[in-house]
């Protein structure tokens, strides 16, 4: 078995565009949702969202042809991709390409380009459908645009579980490398899901929050708590195996210790109340991780703000820790940035590493009103400084998915 290290990482986000700014944000309290801009969004009940603000494809890609034949959600991926390739410095060490690969997942894919391409075909007939809609609108392209780029032509493998997805990326990526059948995986997710027709969806099926304040939309573990506020971008996590990255003399910014993935098997959108897959989960990533539960420990929450998830997810984390619950770091980053849906475990679980290296617990903002139901330290408001040892980052996906990965603070002297 091998260990896992993190050896760069890239962001896209509603709270900044790259990782220095994405983490001065959170742990500043910066709340990335405002009113949708997208489009109008006159004809809904929703008026908010967490947008990426200030991105330009022109940045990471070397025409705009290239940039013509990716949809935003392909975007978000590459450029994620290219700070955490570029941080690492991997493809400066002559490693080799075909054990090197791509683990890269969306929820949703490319429904700007369903939508645009949908618009055409019913307008000017499907002559005028463009020849790259279906290979801009699959789920797999992000990681298949991305492998192409940096030329990995190791284990390549899209992830689509809903909310869980890049949870799910990075555990499989972590999995491999451990096993031995890769070097380094560019991993994580992408979503870019802001349109009317998914917020359509999201409504009718009562899971958005339909406040009009900002500081009322996302409200995770508070008792006003009323539904997630739509999030995108994207997070990427270079993973690599610790001897490799060590040898290269690379910058390790956390280890990757333990993973979790288990099914609820009880309804297509609600988790199941009690939290068993969600325990099961937590448990089974710490288990492979060596935690005992008695450790300094953080926990970046799914906490989506929905009343149901962010009830049976503490009530999950009191089974998983007994009276220890009481003592964990918890939050919900959600609060800054929305809900991320595919992109948003990776996100998380950059905030987390983050949080490890600097000793720092990002806040859950906008939090005012406590619930009996959700009775732990969730990090209110402020952001708190911590001598953690692990981090623990949840995300339970429509479909009943359930995901959990571990992560151990990296010491520079532990050789």
């Amino acid at each position: 078995m091998y260990r896992v290290a993190v050896t760069g990482t890239g962001v896209i986000s509603p709270v900044g565009n790259d990782t220095d700014t994405f983490w001065e944000n959170l742990k500043n309290g910066v709340c990335g949702i405002d009113k949708i801009r997208r489009f109008d969004a006159s004809g809904l009940k929703v008026s908010l969202d967490a947008e990426v603000k200030d991105f330009n494809p022109k940045d990471y890609y070397g025409s705009m042809q290239e940039i013509r034949k990716s949809d935003l959600y392909m975007q978000y991926a590459m450029a994620a991709a290219k700070q955490a390739v570029e941080q690492s410095g991997i493809l400066e060490s002559g490693m080799d390409k075909e054990r090197f690969g791509v683990y890269i997942g969306s929820g949703i894919g490319g429904i700007a380009t369903t939508i645009r391409e949908e618009d055409k075909l019913r307008e000017k007939g499907p002559d005028m459908v463009s020849p790259f809609f279906v290979p801009m609108m699959i789920s797999n392209m992000a990681a298949g645009a991305v492998s192409i780029r940096f030329g990995a032509k190791g284990p390549t493998l899209p992830v689509v579980t809903a909310c869980a997805t890049s949870t799910h990326t990075l555990g499989e990526a972590y999995r491999a490398i451990k096993h031995g059948y890769a070097d380094a995986i560019i991993a994580g997710g992408s979503e870019a899901s802001i349109n009317e027709l998914a917020m359509a969806g999201f409504i009718n099926c009562q899971a958005l929050n339909l406040a009009e304040d900002p500081s009322e939309g996302s409200l995770p573990f508070d008792k006003r708590r009323a539904g997630f506020v739509m999030g995108e971008g994207a997070g990427i996590l270079l993973l690599e195996e610790y001897e490799h990255a060590k040898k290269r003399g690379a910058e390790i910014l956390a280890e990757v210790v333990g993973y979790g993935n288990t099914a609820d098997a009880y309804h297509i959108t609600a988790p199941d109340p009690e939290g068993d897959g969600a325990v099961r989960a937590i448990r089974s990533a710490m288990k492979e991780a060596g935690i005992e539960g008695t450790e300094e420990i953080y926990i970046n929450a799914h906490g989506t703000g929905t009343h149901l998830n962010d009830a049976m997810e503490t009530k999950a984390i009191k089974e998983v820790f007994g009276k220890k619950a009481y003592d964990l770091h918890i939050s919900s980053t959600k609060s800054m940035t929305g809900h991320m849906m595919g992109a948003t475990g990776a996100v998380e679980a950059i905030a987390s590493a983050l949080a490890l290296k600097h000793g720092i617990i990002p806040p859950t903002i906008n939090y005012r009103e406590a619930d009996p139901d959700c009775d732990l330290d969730y990090t209110v408001n402020k952001a708190a400084e911590a001598d953690i040892a692990y981090a623990l980052s949840t995300s339970l996906g429509f479909g009943g998915h359930n995901a959990c990965i571990a992560l151990k603070r990296y010491e520079a002297q532990e050789q």
